[in-house]
């Protein structure tokens, strides 16, 4: 997957990654309106690497290491860092909860 592919951005935003996302933020519950599909994890959400790579332990641990964040952003470039959105981390998740 690349930052390229054409976004859904018609697809809601599953109550776990928002739940995550808040948590690897360390924001109020409120935060979490801010969380929509075609919200940018630098310039919207002003996620800051300790964030991202929060956020990247937290989906490796909820949805094993498959969505984690670390390797889609190791082959991105400035733009397309600046660029990432919540509708591309959706994409990296399986499309069902794992099994507990």
């Amino acid at each position: 997957m690349t930052v390229s592919e054409p976004r859904d951005s018609a697809a809601p935003v599953r109550p776990e990654l928002t739940a995550l996302l808040v948590q690897a933020a360390g924001a109020p519950p409120e935060w979490a309106a801010l969380v929509t599909p075609d919200a940018r994890l630098d310039a919207d959400l002003m996620l800051d690497e300790y964030e991202l790579t929060a956020l990247d332990a937290l989906l490796c641990g909820h949805f094993g290491a498959p969505a984690g964040l670390a390797a889609l952003r190791a082959g991105l470039d400035l733009a397309e860092l600046e660029a990432l959105t919540v509708a591309d981390v959706q994409r990296l998740l399986p499309a069902e909860e794992p099994a507990r």
